[in-house]
């Protein structure tokens, strides 16, 4: 009985259900398919080859519908940008445009029905009538010129390079089809098929289809080739292959991109050779594939933030704008990019990417000879892993301990994954490796948790035997008045109701030291067991209001205020002068801030306090005291829709206050950093409102010395701001003012601040073309590793332009960094003079971009 118990306990039986689950769940669901497919598309985005400048694409985008009309479009658009192409010198001309249906545009069904009443009817009677002669030419004329089809047939005909799209159904049809495709079709078969490796027989060939739907046939005849269109998406969704063949009534058919490409080469389908199951040459060049036919395209990813492929608006194009020669000896995809046109496919590097630009992936790789194989020895190496891995599971992780077996596991899983990148990304190879990965995965965890529950049991005990050894350290630890380390051994203890007795006077405890949070802490320990225990509910209840009372009673505080301000069981707001103190709202640079009211008005404020007493003496008091007194006194007489009001300023029991405007939103230092940069016309919006209250602030003769994105204050909501924290400003009168005292955070400061020097109110904007700077870029102008460094860096060396840090913003705003630059000029005299001087200059650049944000600063000055 043992032995048979011992044996359902072994970690190597364990083991061999663990792979023989994975090996099932593979081959029976999509899950590991669908690992395998993320870590393919993962290896596709990681790889790095450059498509060349052999493709461009012409795209039927927004701003073409929105210039030239609806679509469709009568076909006379094609035919003269496929003229135009000719003209301009084109190599090939795809139009991945399904051309399956004769455009009738209603005049011209009209008209044919007159012509044809006149040819019928009038016709005999225009021997001896020049006037009836003369209507059935106009007639003939006017059908010819409503004849869009015509016109792109003309087109198409004269260019001769240019290959059209076919439509097939995918499917396993069941007899012959109902006729034969017409000539123009046929003539785009491949011939040149050998099987060297009994596909036929074991059914590796190219798809079957069910119907064909060929362009009409005065188009098809006109088109230099014909190529299919077929879409062939994995299991997930995702288009990952090009079907470069498929098979229709015994015959097989190119795809648009291999035709589109051998037109490039001057080839045609007499020029393809296809090995069924191995690959397919067109010309020189041999393209591998999977047994079914299908290359897996190698998806170029963008470069420096700029798509792979050249690609022009059409309406630009026909315009004139862009110069036809651009296009020579290019290849042209002309194809719809427009919301709401055609079908965007989910690729390995978009969501959403429409056909004619995977038509250009496609074409890219079969000329360039990218894409992605998998070699003869890919299913070898493949399964001796998925044995390795296996082996592992079942005899090595049971004989390893836990620190080994992590380890290896971790090691074997890393091998596997970097070799999957590498080989994609070097030799362009793909083998499944994922299986192998998860079985080691799963092995690890499984038979780790299995390992767990085993010794759970074990562990139980042990914590039973401690709790007791806790509660007694506990209890000591009460005695001698160190509550919080009694507090932590009381926490390792399994809670029943002589632990609740135990807390509920750990409680008390701390109420008597008016720790009124940490009271709170225990009660709630005790209430998550049992929220009924004794008055539990009152007792929290109570701590709670007692906890809102003590906010004026910190460490900071002295004596007297504490005394005045805190009465053991009064439930009533604390009084700071005139405003009842409602709660902490945090730490100020110069003391603690709180939220308060105004009883007589009923009006909500922030209340900025400082025990000045406890923190400083004698002549330091004074001089600090001065300086408190001076904040309220400078930011008192502001008053400006963007700098806080400033409502009262007081002291009672040393305690100095002031009352100013509460303030919704949070300042706009989270704003900084690469990955939570505020959009561009939001940060110049900011920059430009914080220009002019700077502006209106030096008007009155006040520096603030300390601009910075952490004293400005952001409503998103109301999309307001307000400057903060005049706490360190002084009043730059020639009497008042005093040079060699450096003051303000080290990365906003200007030169002279550094320095040491007098400043004015040219230090505040270069303090804002750096915040400027930084919330463009996520990176601030000046870096130093060391206080001496940045200093020195400010001070001597220039900043690197906004557009290093951030390269798309020259696309965008390519005048702001002009403005920037001015702004952070080492020199006073060469930077703006005054805020409203830096906000024209920024209204300035934004006008001549004709960006959206101009708007929002005129409302803004407005």
């Amino acid at each position: 009985m043992r032995k048979g118990t011992s044996l359902w306990k072994a970690d190597w039986l364990a083991g061999v259900v663990i792979v023989l689950g994975v090996l099932i769940a593979a081959a029976t669901t999509d899950f590991v398919d669908n690992i395998e497919h993320s870590a393919y598309d993962l290896g596709v985005r990681g790889s790095s080859q450059a498509p060349g400048d052999k493709v461009a694409i012409i795209a039927i985008d927004d701003q073409s519908i929105d210039n030239l009309g609806r679509w469709p479009w009568p076909r006379t658009r094609l035919a003269k940008m496929v003229s135009d192409l000719q003209a301009g010198g084109a190599r090939a001309v795809g139009l991945p445009i399904i051309l399956s249906e004769a455009q009738l545009d209603p005049g011209l069904v009209a008209i044919r029905d007159i012509n044809n009443f006149y040819v019928t009817q009038l016709a005999p009677l225009a021997a001896g009538n020049p006037a009836l002669a003369e209507m059935g030419g106009k007639l003939g004329a006017a059908e010819a010129q409503l004849n869009t089809d015509q016109h792109l047939a003309d087109a198409l005909g004269q260019a001769g390079n240019v290959v059209l799209p076919m439509q097939f159904t995918l499917g396993e049809p069941q007899g012959r089809p109902d006729h034969a495709q017409p000539d123009f079709v046929q003539r785009n078969q491949i011939v040149a098929i050998r099987d060297r490796i009994g596909a036929a027989d074991n059914g590796l060939l190219p798809p079957d289809t069910l119907q064909a739907t060929p362009p009409i046939a005065l188009l098809g005849e006109k088109a230099a080739f014909i190529g299919h269109v077929a879409n062939n998406p994995d299991a997930d969704g995702v288009i990952r292959n090009e079907l470069l063949l498929v098979k229709h009534d015994n015959a097989y058919y190119p795809s648009l991109a291999l035709m589109l490409a051998a037109k490039s080469l001057n080839l045609g389908p007499g020029d393809i050779d296809v090995n069924l199951g191995e690959d397919l040459r067109l010309g020189k060049l041999t393209i591998k594939t999977d047994p079914f036919m299908q290359m897996r395209t190698y998806f170029y990813a963008d470069a420096n933030g700029r798509p792979p492929f050249n690609e022009d608006s059409f309406f630009d194009v026909a315009s004139g704008k862009i110069p036809l020669t651009k296009y020579k000896d290019k290849i042209v995809i002309i194809g719809p990019t427009a919301y709401g046109l055609g079908a965007p496919q989910v690729t390995p590097i978009s969501a959403g990417m429409e056909p004619a630009r995977i038509l250009a992936h496609n074409v890219a790789s079969i000329l360039n000879q990218n894409f992605f194989v998998t070699p003869a020895w890919g299913g070898s190496l493949r399964w001796a892993l998925i044995l390795l891995a296996a082996a592992f599971v079942i005899f090595g992780l049971s004989r390893l301990k836990a620190g080994p077996a992590a380890a290896i596991s971790f090691v074997f899983v890393l091998v596997l994954v970097t070799m999957h990148f590498v080989l994609m990304k070097s030799s362009g190879i793909w083998v499944e490796l994922m299986l192998p990965a998860l079985i080691v995965a799963a092995g690890y965890v499984l038979i780790t948790t299995k390992h767990y529950l085993v010794t759970e049991k074990a562990k139980e005990k042990s914590e039973v035997q401690s709790a007791e050894s806790n509660r007694q350290l506990g209890l000591a630890l009460q005695q001698t008045g160190q509550l919080d380390m009694a507090f932590e051994k009381f926490r390792k203890c399994p809670m029943d109701s002589s632990m609740s007795d135990v807390l509920y006077n750990l409680a008390l405890d701390y109420e008597r030291k008016r720790q009124f949070n940490k009271a709170i802490s225990v009660y709630q320990a005790i209430a998550d067991y049992d929220p009924k225990f004794r008055d539990l509910p009152q007792k929290l209840q109570r701590a709670q209001k007692l906890e809102e009372t003590i906010i004026l009673g910190g460490s900071g505080m002295s004596s007297a205020a504490a005394t005045m301000i805190l009465t053991p069981g009064n439930d009533e707001k604390p009084m700071l002068g005139r405003y009842q103190v409602e709660k902490e709202l945090g730490k100020g640079a110069m003391g603690v801030v709180y939220l308060g009211r105004d009883p007589k008005i009923n009006r909500v404020v922030a209340i900025k306090t400082m025990g000045l007493k406890d923190e400083f003496e004698g002549d330091e008091l004074v001089e600090i005291k001065e300086r408190f007194f001076r904040e309220a006194e400078t930011a008192g007489r502001l008053n400006h829709p963007n700098i806080v009001t400033i409502y009262d300023a007081g002291e009672e029991h040393d305690l100095a206050y002031i009352a100013m405007e509460f303030l919704h939103g949070h300042d706009l230092a989270r704003y900084v950093k690469p990955d939570a940069l505020m959009p561009v016309s939001k940060v110049i919006n900011i920059v430009y409102k914080s220009a002019l209250a700077l502006d209106y602030a030096h008007q009155h003769n006040v520096v603030h010395r300390d601009i910075k994105p952490a004293n400005i204050m952001y409503d998103p909501d109301k999309n307001v701001i307000k400057i903060t924290d005049f706490g360190i400003a002084r009043i730059t009168d020639a009497s008042k003012t005093k040079t060699g005292t450096v003051l303000g955070t080290p990365t906003y400061m200007s030169p002279e601040q550094v320095a040491g020097k007098k400043v004015d109110g040219r230090s505040d904007l270069y303090s804002l073309g750096v915040m400027f700077y930084q919330m463009l870029s996520g990176t601030a102008p000046f870096r130093g590793e060391s206080m001496a460094t940045l200093m020195y860096k400010i001070a001597n060396e220039p900043h690197a332009s906004v557009f290093d840090a951030r390269p798309e913003l020259a696309d965008l705003l390519p005048c702001m960094g002009a403005v920037i630059d001015k702004a952070l000029a080492k020199e006073p005299e060469q930077r703006y003079q005054t805020g409203k001087e830096f906000a024209l200059a920024i209204k300035a650049c934004v006008d001549s971009c004709k960006k959206d944000s101009s708007e929002e600063i005129v409302d803004s000055e407005e």
